[in-house]
């Protein structure tokens, strides 16, 4: 036998209900809800048309008059000349089923009655040593129950210390890897036009200024695409990473919420159970709560419970191992980008400072070669004046033989004759003029190599001008920028 209201009794306890009209017996109203006394089983609606409720549909009343409307419904809603005639009138067959249902609740009732009046006697001896057994056990397993609270909460306690660990590992990773992204992006980076642009790129913009033969794709044009792809490359995958140490704090977080949220519902439930444990029949506070056996609240098993702590410390443990690698990926990264961007920027800086010894010397070298020309064509002037004065010195014995020639022309009679002063004048005549033949083909020369001259003295200055160029540009444009860079610690994320 069980206590009144137990499981076993609740067949006798409890009369059935009606599935035509509500109850009669007031014993077996105590038992239900307190609703409107008209109110219809589910069943009854089978057999009334829908134009009962049509016209019986009012408008909700308030709480302060529901009752005086429930009384009022009572006695009005079945008189015939509330409704049609047809459809709100009951069939004496509704009028026999209803009676048959009373009949047989009362003998229901009856008999739970004569029942529960020969087990009680009974029940009151029987339940006394059940219920002092009950109650030891229950403060038995309660202080199970408050051992295994104690268990999960110092495991509980343990992960947290170590996810604190863990978490602040991670952000000092994360401040070096924020640190070394930024090194990155500040001293390797200069302003343009209002634009952040890297060195290397910036020295690239700088030499496209190159002019002519010196615009060539050479090797430090190689080194600096080079590096400014390292360097990209470098904070892409510091910017991967730090995203996911950002998501991985975010998740150890979560974590640590999710057991600190545990832990406390822990200290809660072990303060409550440890209360409950020392209460006595005889303890203060003690008071009755009608129906808190029936009220369940229960959101878990033992099983359930046990194995929810349990997946909560294993989740951290694994997001403390995630942690735990990222953070070793973080310190690789940054060793490694920092080698490749250091490394590179010394090639770069080697490139440069051959490139630049290069057109130093091809620099001097063209100043060697433009002195050079200069005191050719200084040379070749002189010559061209030298042969134009023997030119012109050619003149007079040119002269002066044609005048003999022309005035022995005027001997007279057989005077005129072809003797030796004669073949002697005109062989002079004719060595003069080759002789100013010749001159004239060497000052036509010496004229075209002092053309050739002057355009290999402006080829030779606008080469130097184009090399004076690059020079300045790799020497004080580039290079200047190139001066500092930040150290192996400051790459690494170290101040």
């Amino acid at each position: 036998m069980e206590l009144f209201g137990s499981t076993l009794t609740a067949t006798y306890a409890r009369p059935k209900t009606s599935h035509f009209l509500p109850a009669i017996s007031t014993m077996a109203s105590s038992y239900r809800n307190t609703q409107p006394a008209l109110a219809m089983n589910s069943s009854a609606n089978l057999w009334r048309t829908n134009s009962y409720y049509k016209s019986s549909t009012v408008p909700p009343p308030s709480s302060l008059q529901r009752g005086n409307l429930d009384l009022v419904r009572a006695k009005t809603m079945f008189y015939p000349s509330n409704r049609t005639a047809l459809s709100t009138r009951y069939t004496p067959d509704d009028w026999y089923k209803s009676n048959i249902s009373n009949y047989r609740e009362s003998e229901s009732s009856r008999k739970s009655a004569e029942r529960l009046r020969r087990d009680t006697m009974r029940l009151m001896q029987d339940k006394e040593q059940l219920t002092r057994r009950t109650q030891e056990n229950t403060s038995k397993n309660i202080g199970e129950r408050l051992n295994d609270v104690v268990f999960w909460r110092s495991e509980l306690s343990h992960e947290i210390d170590n996810m604190v660990t863990e978490i602040a590992a991670l952000t000092e990773v994360k401040r070096r890897l924020e640190r070394a992204l930024a090194e990155t992006e500040g001293p390797l980076q200069v302003r343009v036009e209002g634009i952040h642009e890297c060195v290397s790129q910036e020295c690239l913009y700088h030499r496209e200024k190159r002019m002519s033969i010196d615009l060539v794709h050479d090797d430090v044009e190689k080194d600096l695409i080079k590096e400014a792809e390292v360097i990209k490359s470098c904070q892409e995958r510091m910017r991967r990473h730090l995203d996911r140490a950002i998501a991985q704090l975010a998740s150890n977080r979560a974590a640590q919420h999710e057991l600190e949220r545990d832990m406390n519902d822990k200290v809660t439930a072990q303060r409550i159970d440890d209360r409950c444990h020392y209460l006595r029949n005889t303890s203060d506070g003690i008071s009755y709560y009608r129906g808190i056996e029936r009220l369940d609240p229960s959101l878990s098993l033992p099983d359930s419970w046990s194995k929810f702590t349990d997946d909560n410390i294993l989740h951290s443990q694994s997001e403390r191992a995630a942690s735990h690698k990222l953070r070793d990926e973080i310190e690789i990264l940054l060793n490694t980008t920092s080698n490749e961007m250091w490394n590179q920027f010394n090639n770069a800086n080697v490139a440069f400072t051959n490139r630049i010894s290069e057109i130093a010397d091809a620099k001097n070298s063209l100043q060697t070669h433009l002195a050079k020309t200069l005191q050719e064509i200084f040379q070749t002037e002189m010559l061209i004046e030298s042969l134009k004065k023997a030119i012109r010195d050619k003149e007079c014995p040119l002269k002066v033989a044609q005048t003999r020639l022309e005035e022995r022309t005027r001997r007279p009679n057989i005077e005129l004759c072809r003797d030796n002063p004669h073949h002697r004048l005109v062989s002079e005549v004719r060595e003069i003029e080759d002789t100013m033949f010749k001159l004239q083909e060497r000052l036509m020369e010496a004229e075209n190599t002092l053309q050739t001259l002057v355009k290999t003295k402006v080829t030779l200055e606008h080469d130097l001008s184009i090399k004076a160029n690059s020079l300045f540009l790799d020497q004080e444009k580039c290079m200047s920028m190139r001066k500092t860079f930040p150290s192996m610690p400051r790459l690494v994320g170290y101040t």
